[in-house]
């Protein structure tokens, strides 16, 4: 399934207008106030994963905590009534020492640092899996992963195409609405190019993002990694198919050609040799993967058009996907 998105085009990048929306690239930055970069959703610094899927209307929106009556909201600590309302010291410490010794004030004790936001991959992973309905972590992810994966394939092909050159995609350079909907918004903040050749489509897509992407969410989450690369080649397929179609309907035979081209290039890449088969019936693609992306534990879902399953499998809760 493939959804649309309207946007405006940096005049660099117009040539992905004919494509439609989901071919498309925000330039500059998000007209809503700072969003994380790519670089920090793949960030891998240890804070405590999700542990369940319950909507975020459960957390405060300003600190990402759960609403908790007993809270001061001056301060967020509970409040008690033998503290100094001057100094929140008890009444028999001096403020030129600090706090009188207590169980809670001993020499080893520290301060707690304030919690992190939310990650923004457990953002996004809750986002989905409140949009399909998925219970598994693993589930969300491989959804999240497989969309966001089609948008960069998505930018990668159109530009390589249509344009001949490649938008630098580093991961500093683009930000990431994790709570928007489907598909990924991007936004560049700088448009420079680059060439568009296959090393470098794999080192911009690849190397830049989806691998970073996978490990930060294997951590997180737990998808196999065999799952993941499925869902790399897939989401490169399927992008593929897409432009090669458009090519084919505007009768640009050349471009479905470089589409054909550069996908088979891209498959044949070490980091996704094997995951699937590609074929080509003249200018029409087709691809059969050797993983599943779980959509069939979705309630109501099923299997996808190019899953190695041809039916839904009878597999158990935690066998392996990849």
């Amino acid at each position: 399934m493939v959804l649309l998105l309207l946007v405006h085009l940096d005049a660099r990048l117009a040539a992905l207008a004919p494509l439609g929306g989901f071919f498309a690239l925000r330039t500059g930055e998000p007209p809503h106030g700072p969003l994380p970069t790519l670089a920090q959703a793949y960030d891998r610094t240890p804070t405590a994963p999700a542990a369940d899927l319950r909507p975020a209307a459960d957390l405060r929106p300003d600190t990402g905590l759960r609403p908790n009556a007993d809270l001061r909201p001056d301060t967020g600590l509970r409040p008690n009534a033998d503290l100094r309302p001057d100094t929140g010291l008890h009444p028999d410490s001096d403020p030129a020492r600090g706090p009188a010794p207590g169980p809670d004030h001993g020499p080893e004790r520290h301060p707690c640092p304030p919690p992190p936001h939310p990650h923004p991959l457990d953002t996004r992973v809750r986002r989905v899996a409140a949009g399909i309905g998925a219970r598994e972590p693993r589930v969300a992810a491989s959804v999240a992963h497989q969309a966001l994966a089609a948008r960069l394939w998505s930018v990668a092909l159109g530009c390589a195409v249509r344009y001949g050159r490649l938008p630098d995609l580093d991961p500093r350079l683009l930000r990431w609405d994790p709570a928007g909907s489907a598909p990924e918004d991007l936004w560049l903040t700088e448009v420079r190019e680059r060439p568009a050749d296959p090393a470098t489509l794999a080192g911009a897509v690849l190397h830049g993002h989806l691998e970073p992407l996978a490990a930060a969410l294997r951590a997180r989450h737990g998808p196999a990694a065999g799952l993941l690369r499925g869902n790399a080649a897939s989401a490169l397929a399927g992008a593929a198919r897409r432009l090669a179609r458009w090519a084919r309907e505007n009768g640009d035979l050349e471009a479905a050609g470089r589409t054909r081209a550069l996908a088979a290039d891209l498959l044949a890449h070490p980091l996704l040799v094997g995951a699937g088969t590609l074929t080509a019936h003249g200018t029409d693609l087709a691809f059969r993967r050797r993983s599943c992306c779980l959509y069939y534990r979705v309630p109501g879902g099923g299997v996808c058009g190019d899953c190695c399953f041809a039916r839904v499998p009878r597999s158990s809760p935690r066998g392996p996907s990849g």
